[in-house]
C-alpha cells in the first residue's frame, strides 16, 4: 500500500486549529482572579448635626431659605384663615352675583382685588411683626421659637378685635380649653376658627345689605312683566342694565371697598 501523500495545506490547517484550541482552553486553565477583599469601615458613632445659626450667630443662608420656602407653601392657609382676604373676597363675589353676573368679573380680578386690599389693611400688622420679631433674628439677636411667640403677639392682637366673644367662647367650648384670663393668654387654635366665623358673618352681612336694592329691581321688573302679559320673557334680562346702572350711578365699587376698608379701622 503506497503512502498517502499529504498536501501542504492539511499542515497549515492542523497548525491553525493547534493555535485555536489553544486559545480557548488558556482560561482555563488559569488561575482565577479575584478582587481583594475590603474590610467594611466601622461606622461612625457621631449623629448628623445641622448648623441653624451662621459663623457670627445670625441664622444660616440655608436655614433661611428653608423658613422661606415653608412660609410660601402654608401662605395660601395663612391667607385664608388669619387676614382680612376672606370677609373682603365672599363679600365681592355676592356682590357679583347680585348684579347678575356669575363670571364678570371673574375669580381671578375679584382674588387680586381681595389680595392688594388685604395687604393694604394688614400692612401695619405685618410692619410690626418684621419690627419685633423677623428682623431680631435676622441679626442673631432672638432663637426661633423666641421670634415666633414675639411676631404671633401682634396678629393675635388684631384678630382679637374683629372676633366676636360670643364665636370665641363657642370655640373654647368645644376645644374644652379653660376661659383665658387675658387677651394674650387665647390660644391660636380656637381664635383662628372664631376669628374665621366673624369674618364670615360681617361678610354675609354685607352681602344681604347689597343684595336688597338689587332685589327690589327684579321684583319691580318681574311685577311689570307680569302685568304685561310677557310671562315668557326672563326678568333678569331687563333687570340687568337697570342693575349696572344703578351701579354705576352710586359708584358701587368704591362704596363697597370703601365700607370693607372702614370696617377694619383704616380710614383714607
Amino acid at each position: 500500500m503506497t503512502g498517502i501523500r499529504r498536501s501542504p495545506w492539511w499542515l497549515l490547517s492542523l497548525i491553525a486549529f493547534a493555535l485555536v484550541a489553544a486559545a480557548l482552553l488558556l482560561p482555563l486553565g488559569a488561575t482565577p482572579a479575584y478582587a481583594d477583599v475590603v474590610e467594611p469601615t466601622p461606622p461612625t458613632t457621631g449623629g448628623v448635626s445641622v448648623d441653624i445659626n451662621g459663623i457670627d450667630g445670625t441664622p444660616s443662608a440655608s436655614i433661611l431659605t428653608l423658613i422661606g420656602i415653608t412660609l410660601l407653601s402654608v401662605a395660601p392657609a395663612l391667607l385664608l384663615m388669619m387676614s382680612s382676604f376672606t370677609k373682603i373676597f365672599v363679600v365681592l363675589a355676592m356682590t357679583r352675583n347680585a348684579l347678575s353676573l356669575p363670571t364678570i368679573p371673574p375669580n381671578q380680578v375679584l382674588s387680586g382685588l381681595a389680595l392688594f386690599l388685604s395687604l393694604f389693611i394688614m400692612w401695619p400688622v405685618l410692619t410690626d411683626i418684621n419690627a419685633v420679631a423677623v428682623q431680631p433674628y435676622v441679626d442673631g439677636g432672638l432663637t426661633f421659637t423666641d421670634a415666633v411667640a414675639l411676631g404671633a403677639d401682634p396678629l393675635r392682637t388684631w384678630m382679637l378685635a374683629y372676633t366676636r366673644e360670643e364665636d370665641l367662647a363657642l370655640m373654647t367650648r368645644f376645644a374644652s380649653f379653660e376661659n383665658p384670663a387675658a387677651p394674650e393668654d387665647v390660644p391660636l387654635q380656637t381664635l383662628i376658627p372664631a376669628f374665621m366665623i366673624s369674618e364670615l358673618r360681617a361678610a354675609f352681612i354685607i352681602g344681604f345689605v347689597i343684595f336688597v336694592p338689587f332685589l327690589v329691581i327684579d321684583l319691580v321688573v318681574a311685577a311689570a312683566l307680569m302685568s304685561m302679559g310677557m310671562m315668557m320673557l326672563p326678568p333678569v334680562m331687563i333687570s340687568l342694565p337697570f342693575k349696572i346702572l344703578l351701579f354705576i350711578l352710586v359708584d358701587g365699587w368704591g362704596l363697597i371697598l370703601r365700607t370693607l376698608v372702614e370696617s377694619y379701622g383704616v380710614t383714607g
